[in-house]
């Protein structure tokens, strides 16, 4: 079986019956190094999950018998020993998800715990994801289950649990991994990938939540054009000028199934949206008029500026670049020194034809950015357009 699945429901396991989320999720990250080291030498078990949970049960053992102060918490460990077969059947993975994304946390800091405790990432891996030392993604974890111990977080399934703050934190973990905020490379798959891997897990255990639908749906509609997203040297390639050929069509095709059985359950919500407009997206010729009309539903229930700004190019490609412009600048004092306010600008005056206008946005969102792939790509842009003779699309 693969680790990445049991590492979860082992530290479910573990936590339900030591009532010490930070303890468990140690030992466990113990068990799956061990598993890694003997499995492939000795043999998957019989139990892998037994195996893992017996491992993790030891280390939470000597963890206890080196607190020599705590005799009565040792005997206790020794005693709670279990047999690999002495497992219970519930999937914790849930559970396990909503104390990781407990409100209390930062988004990076749930994202981190994530995929840690969730995601069977070592926190080597983890630190590399973020581009931070070890040390310090150590002690980022180390806080984030304090800052949840001292809120009170227990692991304990609520009757209604609010899926919200889980939800938020994979699309934060996903859109981390499609356009990554700092670093030479454009994206991030190994993460787009693990945040796709967790919202199938979520979406398995409450299928008919219209919601998580629609972040899944989002998540693979956006993931199918990543193979035409960048050239073989990693320059970015823009939608419009994408080979639609090298999408990914299973991919495509189970979004679009995902998203449609959504919207079937009458309830729309912002991964809905958000994933429709992707579905538009994947059309050709693109109906911008749709995306339009969506972005104006979406607009109504999340306000973000963010949201308004993606808006503001619908407006444009439906009512030309002058209302596009007039758009992004409703939005602009809400997003002060955004390298994207520029971006969208400079895209919008090379539709109107204001070649100067644009190179001199297109220069100053790439001063802006923190990706090195998209700073490239403005920049050449900028150049573009001061180029004489330039017809390039924007």
């Amino acid at each position: 079986m693969d680790l990445a699945e049991l590492g979860p429901r082992a530290v479910g396991i573990m936590a339900r019956r030591h009532r010490d989320f930070a303890a468990a999720e140690d030992a466990v990250q113990e068990a799956l190094l061990a598993a890694a080291r003997h499995w492939p030498v000795d043999g998957e078990p019989d139990n892998p999950l037994g195996w893992l949970v017996r491992t993790a049960e030891r280390r939470m053992t000597d963890r206890y018998r080196a607190e020599r102060a705590r005799r009565e918490r040792e005997d206790a460990a020794a005693r709670l020993e279990t047999e690999p077969g002495d497992v219970p059947a519930a999937d914790d993975t849930l559970t396990l998800l909503l104390l990781c994304c407990h409100p209390v946390l930062t988004p990076a800091s749930a994202v981190a715990l994530t995929l840690r405790a969730v995601g069977g990432l070592s926190t080597a891996a983890v630190a590399a994801a973020f581009l931070v030392p070890e040390a310090t993604m150590a002690q980022r974890i180390s806080r984030a289950k304090a800052k949840i111990a001292a809120a009170g977080g227990r692991f304990v399934m609520p009757d209604e649990p609010d899926l919200a703050s889980v939800l938020h934190v994979l699309y934060v973990m996903f859109t981390e991994g499609h356009v990554t905020a700092v670093g030479s490379t454009l994206d991030r798959p190994d993460l787009a990938a693990e945040a796709i891997r967790l919202t199938r897990t979520v979406h398995g255990l409450r299928p008919a939540d219209p919601e998580i639908a629609g972040l899944l749906a989002l998540m693979l509609l956006t993931e199918a054009r990543r193979p035409a997203r960048t050239t073989a040297s990693g320059e970015l390639v823009e939608l419009a000028d994408q080979d639609r050929a090298r999408w990914d069509r299973e991919l495509l095709a189970e979004g679009l199934r995902i998203l449609v059985a959504a919207r079937s359950r009458g309830v729309v919500g912002v991964y809905q949206l958000q994933a429709s407009i992707a579905a538009v997206h994947a059309g050709e010729p693109t109906d911008w008029a749709q995306i339009l009309g969506l972005y104006d539903l979406l607009l109504r229930l999340d306000g973000s500026p963010v949201v308004a700004l993606n808006r503001a190019v619908a407006v444009a490609m439906v009512r030309g670049p002058e209302a596009g412009l007039a758009a992004v600048e409703e939005v602009a004092p809400s997003l002060p020194g955004h390298f994207r306010v520029d971006a969208v600008r400079g895209h919008l005056h090379a539709m109107r034809g204001d070649r100067e206008a644009a190179a001199r946005h297109f220069a100053v969102a790439a001063a802006r950015t923190t990706n090195l792939a998209e700073q490239r790509h403005l920049t050449l842009r900028a150049a573009r357009a001061n180029a004489p003779g330039d017809r390039s699309r924007s």
